[in-house]
Formats: C-alpha cells, sequence, structure tokens
C-alpha cells in the first residue's frame, strides 16, 4: 500500500502544473541572396536567442508556445536599391531566470542568472556574397533542453515530514500542501519572508530528500539540482528523528543531520561550502527538550559518536552551522529567532563577499601600478 501511494504522488509531480525542464527546437535565419552583378551581399539570417524574464515560468513557454519552435528572420535579398540586405529578424525565447541550457549531447551551453541575461542558442546563416558564389547559407538548426535550477536565498533541506512546509508557511504567505505523511512536498514551493523595514527573503521548500538521493532515488536530482542555486541552506530536523516507513530504519535527529549531510556530499561537495543554519522543529512535542540537549552535545562532539555508524554514512566534513534554532512551526516557537538568523547570516556571506570583491579589485590595482612602474 505504501509503495502504490508512493508511486501515485510521484505521478503527481511528474505530470502536476510545475515544469522544471522543457526541449524546444531552435533555427536561425537563413541568409538573403546576393546580388552578383553589382556585387551586392546578401542579409545575414537572424540569430534566436533564450532571453530571461523574472514573471516567466517553463509552464507559461509551453502555453504560449505549444509548438516549442523558434525560427528566425530571413535576411533581405541584395538589389539595386539596396545592395546591403538587412538583416533577419533575431527570435527570442522567453524563459525564467535561473535556467540553464544544454544542447542534446548534455554539453551545457549556458546559463541565465538574473533578469535580461541573454544566451545566443542558433546563429543565422551568412548573406550570400563573392565568397560563397553569391548564394546564401542557412541558419544554425539546434534542439536545445532548458533546465531550471530555482534561485532563492534560503533553501530548505531535511527529510519528508520534518515540518519544511509548515515552516515555510509559518514565516511567509505561501500556502504548500501540509499533511502528517511523506512526500507532501512534490514541487518546489516558493515564499518570501517579509522584515518590519520591507526587507525580503526568498525561501524555497523543496521536495524530502531520502536516503540514497545522491543515486536518484526518490526525488533525487529533482531536489538537489535546485538546492545549488540557494544563497544558503536551513536545514530542517524533527528532534524526534526520522522514519520513512516501518520497512525502513529509524533515524535519531543526529543521524538525520549527518545523513543530510552525506547526501550533499555524494551529490556536490561544494554544497558544503555554503552557509548554513540548523533549525531543530517540533519542540512542542513531549520530551522536546530532552532530546534537543542530546542533539546540542551530539553536534559540539560529533567525534564521539561517529563510531556508531556505517563508514559509508560517515560524510567527509561535518556541517558546520552558524546558528542552531529550536523551533515549533505549529506553534510558532522560536520563529522570529529564526529570521532574525537568516537575514544575519545572509547580510554576514554578503559583507564577505563585497570584503573579498574589494580586496581583489585592490590587488588588481596594486598589480597593475607594478607593471606601469
Amino acid at each position: 500500500m505504501y509503495l502504490v501511494y508512493k508511486y501515485f504522488l510521484l505521478s503527481l509531480f511528474k505530470y502536476g502544473n510545475f515544469i522544471d525542464k522543457l526541449r524546444v527546437f531552435t533555427k536561425g535565419g537563413s541568409g538573403g541572396m546576393g546580388y552578383p552583378r553589382l556585387g551586392g551581399e546578401g542579409g545575414k539570417g537572424g540569430d534566436v536567442w533564450v532571453v530571461a524574464h523574472k514573471r516567466m515560468t517553463l509552464k507559461d513557454l509551453k502555453d504560449k508556445y505549444p509548438q516549442k519552435r523558434f525560427v528566425a528572420g530571413e535576411g533581405a535579398n541584395s538589389r539595386v536599391s539596396a545592395l546591403k540586405g538587412s538583416k533577419g529578424k533575431d527570435c527570442e525565447v522567453p524563459v525564467p531566470v535561473g535556467i540553464s541550457v544544454t544542447d542534446e549531447n548534455g554539453k551545457i551551453i549556458g546559463e541565465l542568472n538574473k533578469e535580461e541575461d541573454r544566451l545566443l542558442v542558433a546563429e543565422g546563416g551568412l548573406g550570400g556574397k563573392l565568397l560563397t558564389n553569391f548564394l546564401p547559407l542557412k541558419g544554425q538548426k539546434r534542439t536545445i533542453h532548458l533546465d531550471l535550477k530555482l534561485i532563492a536565498d534560503v533553501g530548505l533541506v531535511g527529510f519528508p515530514n520534518a515540518g519544511k512546509s509548515s515552516l515555510l508557511s509559518r514565516v511567509s504567505r505561501a500556502k504548500p500542501v501540509i499533511a502528517d505523511y511523506a512526500f507532501t512536498t512534490l514541487k518546489p514551493e516558493l515564499g518570501k519572508i517579509m522584515y518590519s523595514d520591507f526587507k525580503q527573503i526568498s525561501v524555497a521548500d523543496l521536495p524530502g530528500l531520502i536516503e540514497g538521493a545522491h543515486k536518484n532515488k526518490g526525488m533525487g536530482h529533482k531536489f538537489l539540482k535546485h538546492i545549488e542555486r540557494t544563497r544558503q541552506l536551513l536545514f530542517v530536523v524533527d528532534v524526534s528523528g526520522f522514519q520513512l516507513s516501518s520497512q525502513t530504519q529509524y533515524r535519531t535527529a543526529f543521524e538525520t543531520v549527518i545523513l543530510l549531510t552525506k547526501e550533499l556530499e555524494l551529490y556536490k561537495e561544494e554544497l558544503h561550502a555554503k552557509p548554513s543554519l540548523l533549525a531543530i522543529n517540533k519542540m512542542d512535542l513531549p520530551d522536546a527538550q530532552d532530546k534537543f540537549h542530546e542533539l546540542m552535545y551530539q553536534l559540539q562532539n560529533p567525534k564521539d559518536f561517529l563510531h556508531l555508524f556505517e563508514k559509508k554514512m560517515i560524510p567527509e566534513k561535518i556541517m558546520e552551522f552558524q546558528h542552531v534554532i529550536p523551533i515549533s512551526a505549529i506553534t510558532g516557537e522560536g520563529i522570529e529567532e529564526l529570521k532574525s538568523c537568516i537575514r544575519k547570516s545572509l547580510d554576514e556571506h554578503a559583507n564577505q563577499e563585497n570584503k573579498g570583491y574589494h580586496e581583489k579589485q585592490l590587488l588588481n590595482l596594486r598589480t597593475l601600478s607594478t607593471v606601469v612602474q
């Protein structure tokens, strides 16, 4: 019964409204004819560009262009009144911010990380001229894959039923599906934390991981690819531990933290470099305080407990959390402190990036000064 229910939920994810991948056909315009008698040159064919827009989604793109074909205009022919033919009209593929564009072989063509970023995906053909015997060239044909990786300030990381959706609804106006069974979150949900001085921080609640996610088990890479594009990670862990089903092993809160860390490490080690916070959820439950104190001791002395794990489950590097905050997404306990810590951490990280940038610029100026001397 559990497996039937799991596959039903996964089918909802696959066929629901959220789209994070799309395959489209693009073709640059053909060049225009040259004019042999007068040495006239035909116009170049138009190009196809992928352009990022904030209010666009891949579903919007699919609905607006169901054929998923984007063909640029042809270059104008050379003629007596205009020996140099005009360029064909460019074609734009509107996509959301946070798109990775790959070709049919999986090679990355480029990424669009902010509004109005542009990427040339299919070039128009040259117009006819002397070198081509005045015959035009055809435009480039290319089938491309648009792969969305969400961009958010904070990405919620946790196993199913950790309370991520409840937390998102508590800190923002987002209305994710919330229930007491695993795999509630089948598609990424976005919310914004609003502060009294009008500062906004975006938060992404992502489908819950399971052990083996790095091997693409469960939501697997559907989850992990999105988390690459968040500035900061917020681990959400049930203080009582976690058990996916009656057939799977029970994990304590400490084991949960270790396993989440290992999954991220196995997928991409660079994720360890992201600033991370840890929210210990469900502090409203009986015995929560005792379990929380036990967890804090384990986190402060991890080497004393790692011998209890199988070697393959132990991460190379234990995740270091800038803040550990006990919360209850149900009662609201610790939520204001959590929001404050999230902002503080993001501000500190931004200041470090700015400091690093200015130091690099200063070093470049000193290097240039030395060369001039």
